[in-house]
């Protein structure tokens, strides 16, 4: 493999940040090429079936009514309806509920029930409090917009790049470059020290763990990249956020109570297919690609408090580390029409940017309770 020949002449630990990503893409796409070399006679690790709770959304009339009302919330498209009279044939026929393609289809669709605090907000959000100074005006001059600071410095770069990049891209340099590496450093360590795990993701991923973390990508305006690599295999795509490679660890896992709970970070980049389309959202706040440190966390079961405890956790974590960047923030209690398909409770942070003079969210934290965890087959003994 050509890569090995770089180890030899210099180590890991003194290469550039950009020399660090781009041997992970090259890894990925060495890794995906391999699966594709053998897949004529070694087939992929088969994904397993989601572990659905069909009895609570099928037999509970009340639990069903409730689902109805959130779909609605949400704006998503799952049918109720259709889910209990697939499974009321299910049960006629005496067959698992694996033997039914359709009707696991269509519970995919059914999202995450709502903490009974976010069906109290309404449609907005809910300012839990304030943290951090909120810098005074600047005397005599308005504070000017971070591209614009940038641009004019030579920091940042988005203009004539279109002959070679995708629109909605750009490029950091000097200073900047430094500081975005700094801030993920800064952040790692960070999490270190609050015995968080630091692991090292894959860009590529399968379907079926995107999926199973509750992303949708089927509809017409899916937020992932697919990547075309022909008849030799099935459709892969670009990881939204480490959040999905995290999950793929623990796919099929059976944990004891003694490993609980499982704390981790990972630094990627994020690749989204749609980006904001807000004068308000311009220059590179809401792009293509980012670079992202995720906290990912798994709890014991749904009988207790200890999701709804570890995201008090990382809501924590995340306030003290933007206190101590002096950051001026808000933190929303988030509304069901806010919530992804996954979340059953969502705290976004918003920072002051006084250049546009408003606040922009930089940070999201949500419970997801048992939801990924059924559709990969997560559990605990």
């Amino acid at each position: 493999m050509k890569l090995l020949s770089l180890f030899s002449r210099r180590s890991i630990a003194n290469w550039t940040r950009n020399e660090r990503l781009g041997l992970s893409l090259k890894l990925s796409a060495y890794r995906l090429r391999t699966r594709l070399r053998f897949s004529s006679s070694e087939s992929a690790d088969e994904f397993p079936k989601p572990d659905f709770d069909f009895d609570c959304i099928c037999n509970d009339e009340k639990t069903s009514e409730e689902m109805k009302r959130i779909i609605g919330l949400r704006k998503q498209f799952g049918d109720v309806d259709r889910v209990k009279q697939l499974y009321s044939l299910l049960v006629e026929s005496g067959k698992s509920q694996n033997d039914d393609d359709e009707l696991l289809q269509e519970a995919l669709k059914i999202p995450n029930r709502c903490h009974p605090r976010v069906m109290e907000l309404g449609t907005e959000p809910f300012v839990v409090r304030y943290g951090g100074r909120k810098r005074p005006p600047f005397d005599g001059f308005g504070p000017k917009q971070f591209d614009e600071i940038t641009e004019s410095s030579g920091l940042l770069r988005r203009n004539s790049i279109g002959a070679f990049v995708g629109p909605r891209s750009y490029y950091l340099a000097g200073d900047l470059a430094a500081l975005e590496d700094a801030l993920c450093q800064y952040t790692l360590s960070y999490l270190a020290k609050r015995n968080f795990k630091l692991v090292s993701v894959p860009d590529i991923l399968w379907p079926e763990i995107v999926e199973g973390c509750g992303m949708n990508l089927h509809g017409e305006r899916t937020q992932l990249y697919g990547l075309n690599v022909g008849n030799r295999c099935r459709s892969a795509y670009l990881s939204g956020t480490s959040e999905m490679a995290l999950a793929g660890l623990y796919v099929n896992k059976v944990l004891s109570e003694s490993e609980l709970p499982v704390k981790l970070a990972a630094v990627s980049r994020c690749f989204r297919a749609e980006v904001s389309r807000m004068k308000e959202e311009r220059g590179i706040y809401r792009v293509h690609q980012f670079t992202k440190v995720e906290m990912f966390c798994l709890t014991g079961s749904e009988t207790g408090s200890d999701s709804d405890d570890m995201l008090e956790t990382i809501v924590s974590t995340q306030e003290d580390l933007f206190l101590s960047l002096g950051i001026h923030y808000q933190l929303l209690d988030m509304p069901a029409n806010e919530l992804g398909s996954p979340a059953y409770r969502k705290f976004d942070i918003e920072a002051w940017m006084p250049g546009r003079k408003m606040y922009g969210e930089i940070s999201s934290a949500s419970n997801c309770t048992d939801y990924q965890s059924r559709r990969d087959r997560k559990s605990v003994v």
